[in-house]
């Protein structure tokens, strides 16, 4: 697929990971975790089963970097998607901020754009700030989706005939991931998505920022690599037996 082509299938579904993820936390005041988890694990799910075939469907800085230590992708390729992700998340902040400032003006505000932040990280009780276990939690979590995007959307021997398949498997995941540690870090696993919040809301939204670049990146790179030496080569077909 041409390179312009998977970068504008990475720009939508980053966009769509975003604004529905995001508008579920402002509608919700990032109370509702089984809203906010299934609207996550819905969105991604199909966004993933429309563009697996053209870019990857990766979506995820992290994901993005996690190919490319493992070989599966080119630094060229990396870079460009890494910045259709994050253009494509930006973009989604800006429309949840101008869009929903009439109705949901104090709940924006509230929950900061949409920002994924948790008990460990947005630092509203600092008795309660962790950011070292909510690193830990975010790397877990990553590991946990990258496991997943490998055995079923990058292992040929896992991607089924639909690649609906491996969107399915990808959107439980990260809906699973968000019901078992939201409430603490937000759970994010996604550098695009935490700073395109960060970026247009500002202030409160950069707290513990780093977190989100730093436990997702290695919780993707570990299961990439783990994955391949454990069940690799994975562009070998499946044995008949």
């Amino acid at each position: 697929m041409p390179a312009s082509r998977a970068m504008f299938a990475e720009v939508v579904g980053t966009f769509a990971l975003m604004f529905v993820s995001g508008a579920a936390i402002i509608i919700s005041e990032g109370d509702d975790l089984t809203l906010i988890a299934l609207a996550t694990g819905l969105v991604l799910a199909v966004m993933v089963s429309a563009t697996l075939h053209i870019s990857g469907a990766q979506f995820n800085p992290a994901v993005s970097l996690a190919l490319f230590v493992a070989g599966r992708q080119s630094r060229g390729r990396t870079i460009t998607f890494i910045l259709a992700q994050i253009g494509g998340a930006v973009l989604a902040a800006l429309a949840l901020k101008y869009l929903f400032q009439g109705a949901y003006a104090d709940e924006i505000t509230r929950v900061k754009l949409g920002a994924t932040l948790g008990a460990y990280t947005s630092g509203d009780d600092p008795s309660l700030l962790r950011p070292g276990q909510a690193c830990a939690l975010e790397m877990i979590a990553a590991f946990l989706l990258m496991f997943v995007i490998m055995g079923t959307a990058v292992d040929q021997r896992g991607i089924g005939k639909s690649a609906a398949v491996g969107g399915f498997g990808i959107g439980l995941v990260v809906a699973a991931d968000i019901l078992a540690i939201g409430p603490l870090t937000g759970a994010s696993m996604n550098p695009a998505r935490s700073l395109a919040p960060a970026l247009i809301a500002g202030g409160d939204a950069w707290s513990c920022h780093w977190v989100y670049w730093f436990g997702p990146i290695l919780g993707t790179v570990t299961a990439a690599l783990t994955y391949q030496a454990v069940f690799g080569p994975l562009d070998r077909a499946a044995d008949a037996s």
